[in-house]
């Protein structure tokens, strides 16, 4: 699911001129915390779908207590597109009204949303990581045209751990880089000839790049195949593949030191 974040006033009425030129289906995220004590969300009728932040952390509509990056999750499954309006600490490519700040590198200036180039926009919105979730990739899996084949579906998620014994420094996050279009065409190699196999129809890998924190998930593999057999070990080798042929660069930060662990290998 691709992101994009919008700043300042004129919010709403861009997101409302770029929803219907997104390819795909489309949620909006509006932040709440400056609106009156019992909070309205400004719906956009071109998006499948409208939640709002109180600056207690309840969701008008969604209705519970919920980060940003929860809300992102659930939407993720079934959403190709999230425009969230009002978020500056956000780290998505953003357009930025009013010179507001924002946490983000990636930005677009603009003085009036009815003005501004929606071209740009929607390039804008499709330049940043997206955001991926094993449910969005079980759920691609499952509408596949290959999915009348298959009997099995097999995961693997990969995530931060905090120590390795009891007596090790506390990992706090980990910071992965990645060579661009090399990484990303090893991967889809490594998909492809895995799904070669007899009984293997098809192989879905992710994995994060940027900070990932203690407990978070960073890379995922999903087999789609005829037996669970063909699917375990399937999965197995895509992730021993990926973790050896893919050029991702690991740095890791603990509560005593900061280091890329391939100097330490």
């Amino acid at each position: 699911m691709h992101l994009l974040g919008v700043v300042g006033p004129g919010a709403t009425a861009l997101c409302e001129r770029v929803a219907p030129r997104l390819d795909g289906r489309v949620a909006t995220v509006e932040s709440l915390s400056s609106k009156a004590t019992e909070p309205s969300v400004d719906t956009v009728p071109s998006a499948d779908a409208t939640y709002g932040l109180g600056a207690d952390g309840s969701w008008v509509a969604a209705g519970d207590r919920k980060s940003l990056d929860d809300v992102l999750d659930e939407l993720a499954a079934e959403y190709d597109y999230a425009l969230l309006s009002g978020f500056p600490d956000a780290d998505v490519p953003t357009v930025v009204f009013d010179g507001r700040e924002t946490a983000s590198d990636r930005i677009l200036e603009a003085d009036d949303a009815e003005a501004v180039d929606i071209d740009s926009v929607v390039e804008l919105a499709e330049a940043g990581d997206p955001h991926v979730t094993l449910e969005r990739l079980v759920r691609r899996a499952k509408t596949s045209p290959r999915a009348e084949y298959a009997g099995a579906i097999a995961t693997f998620t990969g995530r931060v751990r905090a120590r390795d014994a009891e007596d090790d420094s506390r990992t706090v996050q980990l910071e992965f880089e990645k060579y661009d279009g090399v990484a990303e065409e090893r991967m889809a190699t490594i998909e492809s000839e895995i799904e070669s196999r007899d009984g293997v129809e098809e192989v879905l890998m992710y994995h994060r790049t940027g900070v990932v924190e203690d407990g978070e998930d960073i890379v995922f593999v999903v087999v789609l195949a005829g037996h669970r057999g063909e699917a375990f070990r399937a999965v197995e080798d895509g992730i021993d593949r990926l973790k050896a042929e893919v050029p991702l660069f690991k740095r890791e930060t603990t509560v005593e030191e900061d280091f890329w662990v391939h100097d330490r290998t």
